[in-house]
């Protein structure tokens, strides 16, 4: 299928001319220079100068980690603000609509929302994998983007790289796939498809496998047609100097972050055996993220029973697909042996 990205960016979009901040327009920051440009307080004091709007430091180091060109990162205060760029950036309100496949994350329908942009559900089926067939018949000329979730939230599973493959195959618009948990997956990313599929969009974040979620850190990967078009409607300084600073030397520690998550891949086996000997968990969905789904004979009371024994989990039995569900983060040794003390009580 031909990929045409004007056919998608809104008008208004295409004709917008981007904010030019005072550091856009001088960029050597390592030049002994008296800044006088930006109406900045003079008095150093380690933050009172503008962040670097295009956060290139930190770019730099997930381009080289991904084999990708700088110019294919965007960096947003954490990933809802890069997925509300998307939809400002190529959804026209009252006129687009997207495709969302619940049960899923439900910032997509909120965001939908926000913006005024029809949200069409297609149901995963039974075994929690996308219905393609479904999803390309419901798909119009106005159906502007697809949301995947891979690893999907709340079902923890990755989905079938073929019928991902399809997807983008055959929808017109944009396929976001969604990977806030593709650390915890053996499962290839999709960022090495970039090349291949020119209306693929992939975001990650820095809040799940890097421990980083209080410094609110979403990334964007696509071609860099779509970055740039997103780069136009950026808010000039959206990520700021504390955050840039704490998720640079996070992704430089890569030791450290893969002894984590081999920590966590160790305790979701460890849960996932004891939930087995749990009379009341019926089944055990295949997780390739840090959390699992069990499903239990009455969702309501066991959550309030682990709530009176101080342990706080989420009840995800209101989505589609998923009644009498509950989903277990995977913690600490400690946290985990804790929790599997408390449901052998139960």
């Amino acid at each position: 299928m031909t990929f045409d990205i004007n056919n998608l960016v809104r008008e208004n979009v295409k004709k917008l001319k981007p904010y030019s901040s005072a550091r856009d327009e001088f960029k050597d920051f390592d030049k002994e220079m008296v800044f006088l440009d930006a109406n900045e307080n003079p008095f150093n004091n380690g933050v009172n100068r503008y962040p670097d709007p295009q956060q290139r430091s930190l770019k730099d180091v997930l381009a080289q980690q991904k084999q990708i060109k700088t110019s294919q990162v965007l960096l947003g205060n954490g990933s809802d603000e890069v997925l509300d760029l998307i939809f400002r950036a190529f959804c026209e309100p009252k006129k687009d609509n997207i495709i969302t496949l619940p049960p899923t994350y439900g910032m997509y329908k909120v965001l939908a929302e926000t913006n005024d942009i029809e949200n069409r559900e297609v149901l995963l089926t039974e075994d929690f994998e996308p219905n393609v067939e479904a999803i390309i018949k419901e798909a119009d000329s106005n159906s502007k983007l697809l949301f995947i979730c891979s690893p999907n939230n709340p079902t923890g599973n990755i989905f079938n790289i073929k019928k991902v493959a399809q997807l983008l195959q055959n929808f017109s618009g944009i396929v976001v796939i969604d990977e806030a948990y593709i650390d915890f997956s053996e499962a290839p990313s999709w960022v090495s498809k970039l090349s291949e599929y020119p209306n693929l969009i992939i975001t990650q974040t820095l809040s799940k496998a890097y421990g980083m979620a209080g410094i609110r850190l979403g990334i964007c990967y696509a071609s860099e047609e779509i970055i740039s078009v997103i780069n136009k409607i950026k808010p000039p300084y959206n990520v700021n100097e504390l955050t840039q600073k704490r998720a640079l030397d996070r992704v430089l520690d890569v030791e450290s972050v893969k002894n984590e998550i081999n920590s966590i891949l160790g305790e979701r086996s460890i849960l996932c055996k004891a939930l087995l000997e749990v009379n009341f968990v019926n089944n055990i969905y295949p997780s390739d993220s840090n959390f699992v789904l069990a499903k239990v004979d009455n969702a309501d009371l066991r959550y309030q029973q682990l709530l009176e024994k101080g342990v706080v989990i989420r009840n995800r039995s209101s989505q589609p697909l998923c009644e009498n569900t509950l989903r277990f983060t995977i913690g600490t040794p400690s946290e985990n042996k804790q929790l599997i003390e408390v449901l052998k009580e139960l």
